[in-house]
């Protein structure tokens, strides 16, 4: 959930940009093909982009689901979303080409919302009752 909702940052960014629906997905798409130049023979391509971006949000949750805090978990989770942007996209991805084209506050702000979702998700201090409502535990 928070790999796919995390890119609705960029995504808003390239409609509003763009001015249209199509220049959105357009945007889309190429930030996918771009992922897939992390890999040999690194050229960009659908496919291999999402399974990478995959293999990293996969990677990534795994270390929040380890490491957040219980308490603030969703002020946690945007902090290490945009430390992990940092890293991820401003250090690492500016070393290719395809990467370092794509807006990067936009792709910064992807990986907050990253981080935020994920943390929403999987946070521990929320359960859901028998009666199907949602209730904050301490």
């Amino acid at each position: 959930m928070a790999g796919t909702l995390g890119g609705v940052p960029s995504t808003l960014h390239a409609l509003l940009a763009g001015g249209s629906v199509r220049a959105a997905a357009v945007y889309a798409y190429e930030a996918t093909c771009a992922v897939g130049t992390l890999v040999p023979p690194g050229r960009p391509g659908f496919g291999r982009g999402a399974i990478v971006h995959i293999g990293i949000s996969a990677v990534c949750g795994e270390m929040l689901a380890r490491t957040l805090p219980r308490r603030c978990s969703s002020a946690w989770g945007a902090a290490a979303g945009l430390a992990i942007g940092v890293v991820n996209v401003g250090l690492i991805g500016r070393l290719f080409p395809a990467i370092r084209n794509l807006p990067l506050v936009p792709q910064l702000a992807d990986n907050v919302a990253y981080g935020l979702v994920f943390a929403l998700v999987v946070d521990r201090s929320w359960r859901v009752s028998q009666r199907g409502a949602v209730v904050k535990t301490k």
